[in-house]
């Protein structure tokens, strides 16, 4: 490699691996399949074949390096599928060269997921002041691997892929925390943990010079991400890139995330994506745009939030979604995920797992007009498991339905407790059943009055 620059990062790398650092504490990488990620781990793989090349044994690579890669379930299809590709590429080439490098790919909690929390909960979608959503499908997944790490070996090195040419806001976050004359910072919140960012000094077109002209040491072809940043640029951009190839013209300084986004008021990815020729994404993009027109509307909102505190203004309900939007919402998720599963049928925006979840959490608000089961027979006409076991059988049902013919309100409360307590069964605890059976009962009480 010819670059100075990059060859003076590369001789960091390996003597902050070898030999500033004498404990064996892992290295944990982030990688997200952009950019910068994939010039991080490019200069620490290159490092440690290096390493392994001139460094005697038993001194070489005793140190672990963790490739963490957070999914958060709603990331922009055609990443998430290049990331994938990559992870299974990554794993299989660290064991052919015998490296250290080890993948781990990190999700939400079931209960945390997007879908769950706005479908099943009712959250509104995040925006600016109410940012729910970074907490619980990025900084959650990760952080506990990361403690993991530490309870394990004490202390874990985070290495990170920010570089100070990114904005101005970043080169103040870098420089604010690192320490003058050392290559290591304490991490801003979590204990025993350092920070080390071997790559913020380079500049952009350095970042796509070395993507362009240094083969994959994990054998990937680098231009798909090439491509796909510059099919997620807008037009009005050009990439400062060194030209290396005459179809290497310009790209993108685009960021991704996740595709169901609502705290940015446009996504330009996404709709850059689609004018460049992604047409089967336009109904992603118009349903995200759905999301953020219908989020204040009053008819669509609670006049309380879930802890049933009273949220009400000026303007109307400010509260949690109401069961029949949130209804709506799974309706139009599930008609786009068929539409696009027609022609690419490896995409699933929302999975069973979800979807028995939010069923779940809709018994638990009392919520029996509509189920997910029969939504999804009604889209994909076929079923969809939603329970573990049926509670009464068809025989069951009929002799329940004869005895409360008279009545048959009863024959509907019955049902709904034990749509409860199967409830209970999924979650696999009883844990506040009595309270829901108690409250179901005295809803029907307070309507029979």
């Amino acid at each position: 490699m010819k670059n100075k620059k990059i060859e003076g990062i590369i001789d960091e790398i390996i003597d902050q691996y070898a030999y500033a650092d004498n404990s064996n504490r892992p290295w944990i990488i982030g990688f997200s399949g952009g950019k910068d990620s994939t010039v991080l781990l490019t200069l620490v793989w290159i490092a440690l074949q290096r390493i392994r090349q001139n460094i005697p044994f038993p001194y070489q690579l005793k140190r672990p390096v963790h490739v963490v890669c957070n999914d958060t379930m709603v990331e922009n299809p055609i990443i998430s599928n290049y990331v994938d590709d990559v992870l299974v590429k990554i794993a299989q080439e660290a064991r052919n060269q015998d490296l250290p490098i080890f993948i781990k790919k990190t999700t939400p909690k079931l209960e945390e997921t997007f879908w769950i929390n706005v479908i099943g909960k009712g959250y509104p979608v995040p925006n600016n002041t109410f940012r729910w959503c970074t907490d619980k499908l990025k900084i959650r997944p990760t952080s506990n691997f990361l403690l993991e790490q530490i309870d394990e070996m004490g202390e874990a090195i985070v290495l990170l892929g920010t570089r100070y040419d990114e904005s101005a806001t970043r080169e103040r976050s870098i420089r604010k925390h690192e320490v003058t004359g050392k290559r290591l910072s304490k991490h801003q919140t979590s204990p025993n943990t350092y920070t080390y960012a071997p790559i913020k000094e380079m500049l952009l077109e350095e970042v796509w010079y070395l993507i362009n002209t240094v083969p994959s040491p994990w054998g990937f072809d680098n231009s798909i991400l090439f491509q796909i940043y510059a099919d997620a640029s807008a037009d009005d951009y050009e990439c400062p890139t060194v030209v290396v190839n005459k179809n290497h013209t310009s790209c993108g300084q685009s960021r991704f995330g996740c595709w169901t986004c609502t705290v940015v008021k446009n996504d330009k990815s996404m709709t850059a994506q689609v004018n460049n020729g992604k047409n089967w994404m336009q109904p992603l993009l118009d349903f995200r745009n759905r999301l953020i027109e219908n989020r204040n509307k009053p008819e669509n909102r609670k006049g309380t939030r879930r802890n049933g505190q009273i949220a009400v203004n000026e303007e109307g309900n400010i509260g949690n979604y109401e069961e029949h939007y949130r209804y709506e919402i799974l309706k139009d998720l599930l008609e786009i995920q068929k539409q696009i599963q027609i022609e690419r049928p490896h995409i699933t925006l929302i999975n069973n797992q979800e979807l028995i979840a939010i069923q779940v959490i809709w018994n638990r608000d009392m919520y029996f007009d509509k189920t997910v089961g029969e939504l999804y027979k009604k889209i994909y006409d076929k079923e969809i498991n939603t329970q573990k076991n049926q509670s009464l059988n068809d025989t069951e049902n009929r002799i329940i339905k004869e005895v409360c013919s008279d009545t048959p309100e009863y024959f509907s409360l019955i049902s709904n407790l034990i749509d409860l307590q199967q409830t209970k069964t999924l979650m696999i605890t009883k844990y506040g059943l009595h309270n829901d059976i108690e409250k179901r009962i005295e809803k029907f009480a307070t309507e029979k009055k």
